[in-house]
């Protein structure tokens, strides 16, 4: 594997606390399969065959479910680093939960789950430090999907925005920040449209909550934004 790709997968929380040169001797052992996927393409599809832990390299990518009358949901947003399939990779299950789309053009490595949990050839530390990584990132994925039902239990879409908003605030740690989501991928992850959506922050713009531009927003009255999820 060249030095591009290695510093690009080192950068995964999933290789977190490994020495590089560690790294170069695990990637013998993992054997990561690289494919290349324009922007608009799947990734994976839902209910096709598993076909092994995902790590993003490069690009941007949703992970979405579709009904059949094609409408999706945003489950959440890749960043170069990060991982998918983890929730299934060790289970019982043989085929794709969802599917992950790129939104970019993205560069994607697959690791075979049995690699991961398999006894490593070089009997290296590094391989033990990759399996605690892997149970940390799944509980916080877990928690992220407890999260994701939390926002499904919110009847008014003004109290689901103004929680994201919250959310978003305490993250960043000021009033005035770019949300970590797109006004369509905010739309599927609140479950609404994306009509309904811009209709309602107009509102609530228009009464001196928040004031925004693209994906920019600013919280203008904290007081006033938390009485709405009251």
């Amino acid at each position: 594997m060249n030095n591009t790709m290695t510093k690009a997968l080192a950068a995964s929380p999933l290789f977190a606390g490994i020495a590089p040169d560690t790294l170069a001797v695990m990637f013998d052992c993992l054997q990561p399969k690289m494919s290349v996927h324009p922007k608009n393409s799947y990734i994976t599809i839902e209910g096709e065959p598993f076909v092994g832990l995902g790590i993003l390299l490069t690009g941007e990518a949703a992970v979405i479910k579709e009904n059949v009358a094609g409408a999706r949901v945003v489950m959440t947003i890749l960043q170069a680093g990060d991982m998918f399939g983890e929730m299934i990779a060790f289970s019982s299950r043989n085929s794709w939960p969802a599917s992950v789309c790129a939104q970019t053009e993205c560069s994607v490595v697959f690791l075979p789950p049995q690699k991961i949990t398999g006894t490593c050839a070089h009997a290296c530390n590094g391989h033990q430090q990759m399996v605690r990584n892997m149970l940390l990132i799944v509980s916080e994925k877990a928690l992220m999907l407890n999260r994701k039902v939390e926002y499904l239990t919110i009847k008014s879409m003004r109290a689901k925005i103004a929680t994201y908003l919250l959310e978003q605030y305490k993250l960043m740690g000021k009033k005035t920040f770019v949300m970590s989501l797109k006004r369509n991928d905010l739309a599927d992850f609140l479950n609404v449209s994306r009509t309904a959506l811009s209709r309602e922050m107009g509102r609530m713009r228009d009464e001196g909550l928040i004031d925004f531009y693209r994906s920019s927003v600013k919280i203008k009255d904290i007081e006033k934004l938390k009485k709405v999820i009251d």
